[in-house]
C-alpha cells in the first residue's frame, strides 16, 4: 500500500515538474494590455504606462522631456542621426488607459532611421505603450549581436489585436479596424533564460512611422512571469507543498514501523 502511495506521489511530483518545464520552454511571448495612468502623478494625458512601472528593477523612460536619453540604462541612438526619427508631440502619440488624448511627448521611428536602445544590463521584460498602429511596425530584440526575437503588427493583430481602436487615429489597412489604427500597453517578456536581451531596435518597413510611448525596461536573468511577478503560479507552489507533505508523512511512517 506504501510503495503504490510513494509511487503516486512520484508520478504527482513529475507531472508538476513537467507542468513547469513546458512553461519555462515557451517561446518569448507578449500580452496586450490597456496600461494604467502615470504611476507616479496619475496624469492621464501621457498616455498609457506599464502596470510594473513602479516595480523594483523596472527603468521608465516616457520621453516628457522631449528627448531620447543618450546616457544611462537606456541608451538610445538613430541610425541616420535622427534625420527622421524623433521625440516629438502631435496629434499621432499613443494614447492613455482609458483612450484619453496624449499631449505629451513620444518617440517616432521612420523607415531608415532605426532607432536602437542599448541596455546597461540584461532584461527579461519591456513594456511600450505602442499607438496608431499601422503595418510595417517592427520591434527586434538582441542579446549581443544574436537576435532572440523579432515582433511586428502583424503578430499582434494574430494574437487577437490592440487593446483600443482610437478615433484619434483615424486609418486602415493592417492594425486598424472601422477606420481607427490600434493602440495598447505591449509588454514583451521572456519565458526562459534563453531569451533575456540587452538591445532592441524598433524600426519601421514601408511607409508611415512607428510611434510608441512610455518604455519600461525591468532587469532580468531568467523567466519573467507575468502574472506572478517571478512568483511560482500559486497552484504549483500548493502542488508541490502537497506533495512535500505526503513524501513527509511517508518518511514518518516508515520510522514508525521501523521502530515498532
Amino acid at each position: 500500500m506504501q510503495l503504490r502511495q510513494l509511487t503516486a506521489g512520484i508520478a504527482a511530483l513529475a507531472a508538476i515538474a513537467s507542468v513547469m518545464s513546458a512553461t519555462s520552454a515557451q517561446a518569448f511571448s507578449f500580452k496586450v494590455t490597456s496600461g494604467v495612468a502615470n504611476p507616479t502623478t496619475g496624469a492621464t494625458n501621457q498616455g498609457a504606462f506599464s502596470e510594473f512601472a513602479k516595480f523594483k528593477g523596472t527603468t521608465t523612460v516616457d520621453f516628457n522631456s522631449g528627448k531620447a536619453p543618450t546616457t544611462g540604462f537606456a541608451k538610445y541612438s538613430f541610425s541616420n542621426q535622427g534625420k527622421q526619427s524623433s521625440v516629438r508631440a502631435d496629434m499621432w502619440a499613443p494614447v492613455g488607459a482609458a483612450g484619453e488624448k496624449n499631449t505629451s511627448s513620444y518617440l517616432a521611428a521612420f523607415q531608415g532611421d532605426n532607432v536602437a536602445i542599448s541596455l546597461a544590463k540584461n532584461l527579461n521584460y519591456f513594456g511600450i505603450d505602442w499607438g496608431a498602429a499601422h503595418a510595417g511596425n517592427t520591434y527586434s530584440f538582441y542579446n549581443g549581436t544574436q537576435l532572440v526575437k523579432t515582433f511586428t503588427t502583424k503578430d499582434i493583430e494574430a494574437a487577437g489585436g490592440f487593446n483600443t481602436y482610437s478615433a484619434l487615429h483615424p486609418g486602415s489597412g493592417e492594425g486598424a479596424r472601422n477606420q481607427k489604427q490600434g493602440n495598447g500597453y505591449v509588454h514583451f517578456y521572456a519565458d526562459s533564460e534563453k531569451d533575456i536581451f540587452n538591445k532592441i531596435v524598433i524600426s519601421q518597413v514601408g511607409g508611415g512611422g512607428f510611434e510608441t510611448d512610455n518604455h519600461s525596461f525591468r532587469e532580468g536573468s531568467g523567466k519573467f512571469n507575468f502574472n506572478t511577478e517571478s512568483v511560482p503560479e500559486p497552484g504549483v507552489t500548493i502542488g508541490l507543498m502537497s506533495v512535500g507533505g505526503f513524501f513527509l508523512r511517508q518518511r514518518r511512517q516508515a520510522k514508525a514501523a521501523k521502530a515498532v
